[in-house]
């Protein structure tokens, strides 16, 4: 039987005499010692926490090591996390094979597809849970398990400002599925082959037999879609093993993965290393360059702002035009869809992230920390590489001086009036049509998604293929969630005629499995009162120049300056309009509208970056790497 000194002893870390009851942290506490609830007595609420957590079974010497906790993000309704029970086993294999006690607890669960109005209008909440759950349990360190698009961004956004120990661990690409004789995988098939469906070109019988094998198997998109390209950046941040990111989600090499950040999670703990200490500004600068070299989601424009805007040092002094400089500087390398032609399982097999870093040396900062505690260049020298020859029919990496696309990938329009917030962002790299690159025509407005899909297969739309489709309304009040309604589809009509692309602006987001030349993130949103997009008429005549970075609209700056101050007069009381309803909004819709900035600084809470509350963030514009 247990004595009161047994539970007031502990072998790594007496009780801190100096323990500060109004805060309830130990400074010093390690395991069960931290975080301990505030009943007045630090000694009473070791014991009553011991007491507890005995009844799952614990023994007082499980107890005595170091905990990593588990973020269990596992749901019935997230496909993409389908295998995380068995990710956490092999974690716990990992953890308790190195000494350590491995604990998992659950947050938020968020799917693509699972999640209205957007999985974006989530993000910041999921954020907050495993920031808090961080804080809030004794844990040395953190394995953060997870995958589906805005999963990866919201843990390491909720990491960082927790700043506890952090290695993530996502769940993998699911494997590719075939529709006769041809291999297809979500989620550029499905969008091209819908397109087809729409245009006419496959019937019903098709898309039905499609819509079984597009997503034959658990795990992430398997393209280099929004959660490749976060698993690719974790990578290139540090903050998850160079071998993590490309392993499917069935395959035992994923489980191997799971058991070794286990490992790695026990050093974590006994070291210390935080999360603020690991990422620098050169980890970010990796990260770009990352994000250029494999043509990935316009997506992680906005992740990484937030990303970026959560570390105390670093907040402001990257914004989108730093990823517009690093791009020009960076070939596109890896021939992955939409950009390209093969599957992450191609690229898994042709080495994955170590063959893409090892082409990209000579562009990368590799004194920049990892998670390992080794820097980038130390991890590179000593992980076994065994490449792929580069004229290799199953290499999907072209060598530095063959580049699939010279350049730019992702270009940033920094110039012209209808984004003068810097972040309207184009997958140059995705566009099918690249002479729409630098285009001059004549726009047809929509105004939001509803008005969108009661007009766009119009017989009677006035529109043709040198048309500018522009959509307004879907920005982070307008919608809200910036939902990935940026892929404008083509008008039907069009399309029976065989128009694959058209010039497409809007202030959402699109899926990084898509492609296209579709400018997003346009900044101000049309919400805003004060937007140029939000005054943009039918005809009027707009420009985009991927070259200069411009996107304008050709109308006299008098004549936008009447509309916006008309349209100011329009909305004043109009209780429809979203930016002027988000004062009397309840519950999280209403934190939401109130709280969320704009594309360039991360579409996240004010509250949450480290400026914290009450305080813009002064982006510093970058013009150079």
């Amino acid at each position: 039987m247990d004595s009161a000194q047994d539970e007031n002893s502990h072998p790594q870390q007496a009780v801190n005499p100096d323990y500060d009851l109004t805060t309830s942290i130990d400074p010093n506490g390690v395991g069960l010692r931290q975080k301990l609830t505030s009943y007045g007595d630090v000694h009473f609420s070791l014991f009553m926490r011991k007491l507890f957590i005995k009844a799952m079974g614990y023994s007082e010497d499980a107890l005595s090591r170091p905990i990593v906790g588990m973020v269990n993000t596992y749901s019935s309704f997230n496909p993409c996390h389908a295998n995380i029970p068995q990710l956490i086993d092999a974690v716990k294999r990992g953890v308790q094979l190195n000494g350590g006690l491995a604990i998992d607890f659950p947050t938020i669960s968020l799917h693509e597809s699972f999640a209205a109005p957007t999985s974006m209008y989530l993000r910041n909440l999921m954020s907050m849970d495993t920031e808090e759950m961080i804080r809030a349990q004794p844990v040395d360190s953190v394995v953060l398990i997870g995958g589906c698009d805005k999963t990866t961004p919201a843990q390491l956004m909720g990491g960082i400002s927790a700043n506890k120990p952090i290695i993530h661990l996502v769940t993998g690409p699911m494997m590719p599925g075939s529709h006769q004789g041809v291999r297809v995988g979500a989620c550029t098939d499905c969008r091209s082959n819908w397109a087809k469906f729409r245009a006419g070109a496959i019937d019903i019988e098709d898309i039905s037999a499609l819509n079984e094998e597009l997503a034959p198997t658990a795990g992430t998109c398997g393209v280099m879609g929004t959660a490749s390209t976060m698993a690719c950046l974790l990578v290139a941040l540090g903050m998850m093993p160079i071998q993590g990111a490309t392993a499917p989600a069935v395959s035992s090499a994923r489980l191997r993965m799971a058991e070794s950040t286990g490992a790695y999670a026990v050093q974590l703990a006994k070291s210390r290393l935080q999360p603020q200490a690991i990422l620098s500004r050169e980890s970010f600068l990796n990260a770009i360059t990352v994000l250029q070299a494999i043509g990935g989601s316009t997506n992680a424009m906005v992740h990484l702002m937030a990303i970026i805007n959560r570390h105390p040092a670093l907040a402001g002094t990257i914004t989108p035009a730093t990823v517009d400089a690093i791009g020009r500087q960076t070939p596109l390398l890896l021939d992955l869809k939409p950009s390209g032609e093969n599957y992450m399982t191609d690229f898994h097999n042709a080495g994955g992230m170590l063959a893409l870093l090892h082409q990209l040396k000579p562009l990368l900062h590799l004194d920049a920390l990892t998670v390992t505690g080794r820097t980038l260049g130390d991890e590179l020298t000593h992980t076994p590489f065994c490449p792929l020859a580069p004229d290799s029919p199953a290499n999907c990496i072209r060598p530095l001086d063959d580049p699939l696309y010279p350049s730019s990938a992702l270009v940033v329009l920094q110039h012209g009036n209808l984004s003068p917030g810097g972040a309207a962002v184009l997958k140059a790299s995705a566009s099918k049509d690249r002479r729409l690159l630098r285009h001059r025509g004549k726009a047809v407005v929509f105004e939001g998604s509803a008005d969108l899909a009661a007009r766009i297969d119009d017989p009677g739309l006035e529109v043709d293929a040198d048309s500018v489709l522009i959509l307004r309304g879907i920005g982070p009040v307008g919608n809200p969630g910036m939902p990935e309604a940026g892929l404008i589809p083509i008008p039907r009509k069009l399309a029976a005629q065989g128009v694959l692309d058209m010039l497409r602006i809007s202030d959402g987001r699109m899926s990084g499995t898509a492609g296209g030349t579709i400018v997003l993130h346009v900044s101000p949103e049309g919400a805003d009162p004060g937007s140029v997009l939000g005054v943009v008429r039918d005809g009027d005549v707009v420009i985009c120049d991927v070259e200069t970075r411009v996107l304008n609209l050709e109308v006299a700056e008098g004549e936008i300056r009447e509309r916006i101050e008309q349209r100011r007069r329009e909305m004043v009381g109009n209780k429809e309009e979203p930016w002027m309803a988000r004062e009397k909004t309840r519950g999280y819709h209403g934190l939401y509208m109130r709280e969320v900035n704009q594309a360039e600084h991360g579409v996240d809470f004010g509250f949450l970056t480290a400026d914290g509350p009450g305080t813009a963030i002064q982006g510093v514009e970058v013009v150079s790497a």
